[in-house]
């Protein structure tokens, strides 16, 4: 006669088990999804998620990348990389595309495009009919993306509307849309910045170097770590120090600040983590701290 040998499951086990099942129900009920993949840490995540969700075949969903032509060069070099890496297709497509077609226009030559991906986006799923993108927000990162559902519902124009989403009982997810409207699907939702480094270290997954303490030349404002850069240069009267940072998430090079760290390891950054009490975006996306640049406002218009 047998013993059945109980096997105890981490909170990283069940994490990625749901995870894995999402990724799964998007395949099967979307006819045309896509991965977005930047290079990012969430998005690293997302594909070690999708390699166990799909190999030894290849993901049944390409990969892209909105990027704002602004991006660190460290994280769309590791990008390219990791792409080519797994074999699968990498879709890049670009605001400064839009900004030709004349679909964007910046307010003035200084302005982040940060804000403006939604429209690229919304022309990139035009483009190729995506029915379903696949996102790595999660709802510990700003108070907008926490309402959103993991199968978030966006109409005709791209629009979210929080209050117009389908109710997820018992993980059950309904990710089927009409000709022309999308599916966002967030298969980390629930995962926490820290359950993010602990994935990140369980799995050994390679990163970008930028995630790790290094020194840059930065500009004190408002509370934040302005670097200073080709595109954002001191300005008379700045103060411009070197200084042991490293970043916490990375996206347009006008709208992210480093923070002071010197954790140059997985396991210094997670003990880092495990201690703070400020959000990463709260502490680094200075396109956060405007009202015009609200999260939820721009999810209205089609951000993801």
């Amino acid at each position: 006669m047998s013993t059945l040998t109980k096997q105890t499951l981490s909170h990283l086990d069940w994490l990625e088990a749901e995870a894995i099942h999402i990724l799964r129900e998007v395949a099967g009920q979307c006819a045309n999804p896509v991965l977005l993949f930047s290079g990012g840490k969430d998005s690293i995540c997302l594909l070690r998620l999708a390699e166990k969700a799909f190999r030894p075949g290849r993901f049944p969903f390409p990969l892209m990348h909105i990027d704002t032509g602004h991006n660190y060069k460290e994280v769309t070099d590791f990008r390219d990389k990791r792409a080519a890496e797994l074999g699968e297709r990498l879709i890049v497509r670009s605001v400064e595309d839009s900004m030709a077609r004349g679909t964007v226009v910046l307010k003035h030559p200084g302005e982040s495009r940060n804000k403006h991906q939604s429209v690229t986006l919304l022309e990139a799923i035009e483009e190729f009919g995506f029915d379903a993108c696949i996102g790595g927000a999660r709802r510990d990162e700003e108070k907008a993306r926490a309402k959103e559902r993991i199968m978030s519902f966006r109409d005709e124009f791209g629009q979210w509307d929080p209050k117009n989403q389908r109710p997820e009982l018992w993980n059950l997810y309904n990710a089927r849309s009409h000709k022309g409207e999308n599916i966002r699907a967030f298969p980390i939702s629930n995962w926490t910045e820290l359950d993010v480094w602990q994935y990140i270290q369980r799995e050994q997954l390679k990163l970008p170097s930028i995630y790790f303490a290094h020194v840059r030349p930065v500009v004190r404002k408002s509370g934040l770590l302005q670097p200073v850069t080709e595109l954002t240069p001191a300005k008379d009267g700045d103060v411009v120090e070197e200084v042991l940072v490293r970043f916490r998430t990375v996206g347009d090079i006008t709208c992210t600040a480093p923070v002071e760290s010197d954790a140059d390891t997985v396991e210094k950054i997670l003990a880092e983590t495990a201690t703070t009490t400020i959000t990463e975006r709260g502490a680094t996306r200075m396109d956060d701290q405007t009202s015009e640049a609200s999260m939820e406002q721009r999810k209205k218009e089609g951000y993801f």
